[in-house]
């Protein structure tokens, strides 16, 4: 099966990066997975379902230990056709 993460790290800041969004993108960076894209309002990740969860697990822990107060995420599985 394969996924896809759609996440956002909160509180914002507009001027700088906050830590836990640098954080968020090392996570997905270093991740085993197929296809990533980091943005400044949201970010995008897939790959396989052990890789993604496992990022996903990692990605909740590091944010929120960096700062982050809220962590939005949906995961969508991509259907053959998708992919």
């Amino acid at each position: 099966m394969r996924l896809r993460v759609e996440f956002t790290t909160e509180p914002f800041d507009l001027d700088e990066a906050p830590a836990h969004a640098l954080v968020a993108r090392e996570v997905v960076e270093a991740a085993e997975l197929d296809a990533v894209d980091v943005g400044p309002f949201g970010n995008t990740a897939e790959g396989g379902a052990d890789a993604v969860l496992t990022a996903v697990d990692a990605l909740l822990r590091k944010t929120l230990e960096a700062g982050a107060t809220r962590v939005s995420l949906q995961v969508h599985v991509i259907e053959e056709d998708e992919a």
